[in-house]
């Protein structure tokens, strides 16, 4: 039996795979499951098999891309939900590379989460710079390209993405007149919208030429431009001080050595009674390091926090955690919208790169889905604040605060 043969055999339990290897023959792995994907796979060249043992995600993710691993019943994401979910985070992983790749990945990570400044707006322009069109493609209307928040499973991407900004309004106890700083500021979407909501005036930061253009535009639209603005800034040159700060996705970009750096800096900006709401994509194990695939293809520099560093990095800054969330399965929700509307647009994505681009983007969804589904990751939502007595001491403000703003209402 091939290596990969091996390999698969003590991969896939439930669900079925069957492989058809370069030389035509048939390979058949696991046992019918309702509740797990039957999937069939083809190699067009006997390479494909060895690089995929040697590296399994990122050997998986370069075949598929370059048309070298063919897809010809299922999809990319029932491949990936079957090898995942047959062993989630909470069983151990063994789809991992051999010995002396990882500590290669363990070496270059290191190097490459160190963001220095002039690294950081590269890095960013890296994924974010991309077509405009590419995200209004996938992305709701507000282009929240962040963890949704579902109240309800059946909800729409569009509510679970409203809800979404409502939740962390509450938690930011905003009042008319309020100074907010927006921490890498997307689109503009959550900035604008927490103007709207609650009064409060607001400064977006991002280190995305596209996006800041687009943002402004949508502050001009709105006849908001001098009470929500835009500036390509990185936080540690941010002066002045708010009565509040938000900061969503942005914090993977930030890079463990500088976390300390981040939390003295957003304390300094903060006023005496000032909160801060910081959304970030985590994991649930110890620091690790990011996957190659990753760092490569679509977040170079980025890194996903354990709990535990995040905590270490505000940890003798003298801000006090006030309120721990973890949304667990609500990215992997918001990411199959995402997937789903990718594979609906293949034909304009293709257009406007091509079926490359179109295999790396829906291998990138599927991945990052099945992470939150089955895998280590999850969504923090760290609320930090100033002084102890600046938020109440029972969150039911929180519900009370949501429940308003969904219903159109204010904050207060």
């Amino acid at each position: 039996m091939a290596l990969i043969d091996r390999f698969l055999a003590t991969r896939v339990k439930r669900g079925q795979l069957s492989v058809t290897h370069a030389d035509g023959r048939v390979q058949t792995f696991g046992t019918p499951d309702p509740m797990m994907p039957d999937i069939a796979i083809r190699f067009s060249d006997s390479a494909v098999a060895a690089r995929i043992v040697r590296n399994p995600a990122l050997g998986a993710a370069e075949a598929y891309m370059d048309g070298r691993l063919l897809i010809d019943r299922g999809d990319i994401r029932g491949l990936i939900n079957l090898l995942k979910g047959n062993s989630p985070w909470e069983e151990g992983d063994r789809l991992r590379p051999l010995a002396p790749i990882r500590l290669l990945e363990q070496f270059v990570h290191r190097i490459d989460r160190i963001n220095m400044k002039r690294r950081s707006k590269r890095n960013v322009a890296h994924h974010y710079d991309l077509s405009d069109r590419l995200y209004d493609l996938f992305l709701d209307a507000d282009r929240q390209y962040s963890c949704a928040y579902f109240t309800d499973p059946a909800n729409t991407l569009e509510q679970a993405q409203a809800d979404k900004k409502a939740h962390i309004a509450a938690k930011l106890l905003l009042k008319r007149g309020m100074r907010v700083l927006d921490i890498g500021c997307g689109w503009g979407g959550m900035a604008l919208y927490l103007h709207r909501a609650t009064g409060a005036e607001v400064l977006g930061i991002t280190l995305s030429e596209e996006q800041l253009k687009f943002a402004r535009r949508r502050a001009d639209e709105a006849g908001v431009s001098d009470k929500v603005r835009f500036e390509l800034l990185d936080y540690r040159a941010v002066t002045g001080r708010f009565d509040r700060i938000v900061s969503v996705g942005m914090f993977e970009h930030v890079g463990p050595a500088y976390y300390g750096t981040f939390f003295r800096k957003c304390r300094a900006l903060l006023s005496d009674d000032g909160v801060m709401l910081l959304h970030t994509i985590g994991r649930m194990d110890g620091p690790g390091v990011t996957d190659t695939f990753t760092t490569k293809y679509i977040f170079p520099g980025g890194y996903n926090p354990a709990l535990s560093e995040i905590v270490r990095g505000y940890e003798g800054t003298k801000l006090f955690p006030t309120d721990i969330e973890i949304l667990r399965r609500h990215y992997s929700r918001t990411i199959d919208h995402w997937y789903d509307r990718t594979v609906a647009a293949k034909d304009q994505i293709i257009a406007l790169y091509d079926e490359r681009f179109f295999r790396l983007w829906t291998f990138y969804l599927a991945g990052a889905a099945e992470a939150f589904r089955t895998g280590g990751m999850v969504n923090y939502q760290v609320q930090l604040a100033k002084s102890r007595a600046a938020v109440p001491e029972i969150r039911d403000y929180m519900v009370e605060a949501e429940q308003r703003l969904r219903l159109g209402g204010d904050a207060a």
